[in-house]
């Protein structure tokens, strides 16, 4: 049988997180071997972006270095995922289920955003992997609506992570880096707040960060990096317990924070 998974969403960082996991890294280490062994992973990554959720079907995923201009090391790195077309077909007709379009993709791998944090947690590549893709243009709800159509895989052993970054703005990061290394103060607000409002379940603040959050859109200039974010809140369910277990700031800008929902009593 099938053990109930909790929810994550995870940073990816930048590429490099790969090579330098560091604190950040040390605390996805450790809650993966709080896990079950899962069933399935699904994983929602910043960098697969698709006009309707795509879920990848490919029996043998390839590795895919989508970046440029970083250390040779990285380039080298492959992390030998494979998938399982069944679990795939019970992913699509959960999106279904819940009335969203879903698309497949027979040849889809899995990019930084999806292998490196995998990678830390499940370094032997153990566990079939199902790559799922964001919709930037559909917002924070949709987002939402996408998790909500998952919660129920995690009853069926399925882990489902999103992975992104709770603060990621590049050209500010050129401007930390040009200025001596500063974090803007922004960085640790817009953390916090977010921090504060899931706690607190305050959905349609969550939703609406945008507006209401310190310097919402200084923080995502673009959406797609906290919107795995919104589909891990959706799928941990109503009433979930929220934990932040890590927080922290990598690369001037980008807040490292993770978050794990789960449903029943402590254990």
């Amino acid at each position: 049988m099938n053990q109930t998974q909790p929810v994550l969403f995870v940073p990816h960082g930048a590429p490099t997180f790969a090579l330098r996991p560091g604190a950040a890294g040390a605390a996805l280490v450790a809650k993966a071997a709080t896990l079950a062994l899962p069933r399935a992973i699904v994983i929602v990554s910043a960098h697969w972006d698709t006009a309707v959720p795509t879920v990848g079907f490919a029996e043998k995923l390839e590795t895919i270095h989508d970046f440029w201009g970083f250390p040779e090391a990285l380039y080298a790195i492959r992390y030998p995922a494979t998938g399982c077309p069944e679990a795939s077909r019970e992913v699509v007709a959960a999106i279904a289920a819940a009335g969203l379009p879903v698309a497949s993709d027979a040849t889809r791998g899995l990019d930084h955003g999806a292998w490196v944090p995998l990678r830390l947690m499940f370094p032997d590549a153990e566990v079939p992997v199902i790559p799922l893709s964001v919709q930037s243009r559909g917002g924070a709800g949709q987002a939402y609506r996408l998790g909500q159509a998952l919660a129920p895989l995690a009853a069926q052993g399925f882990l489902i992570i999103g992975s992104g970054s709770i603060t990621h703005n590049l050209g500010d990061y050129q401007a930390a880096w040009q200025n001596g290394g500063q974090t803007p103060a922004y960085v640790r607000e817009f953390a916090d707040w977010l921090a504060a409002q899931t706690t607190a379940g305050n959905l349609p603040a969550l939703l609406d960060y945008r507006r209401q959050a310190p310097a919402g859109a200084q923080a995502h200039p673009s959406e797609e990096h906290l919107l795995p974010f919104h589909v891990a809140l959706g799928a941990g369910g109503e009433n979930a317990r929220t934990t932040r277990f890590h927080a922290g700031i990598d690369d001037y800008v980008i807040a490292m924070d993770a978050y794990a929902f789960e449903q029943g009593e402590p254990q």
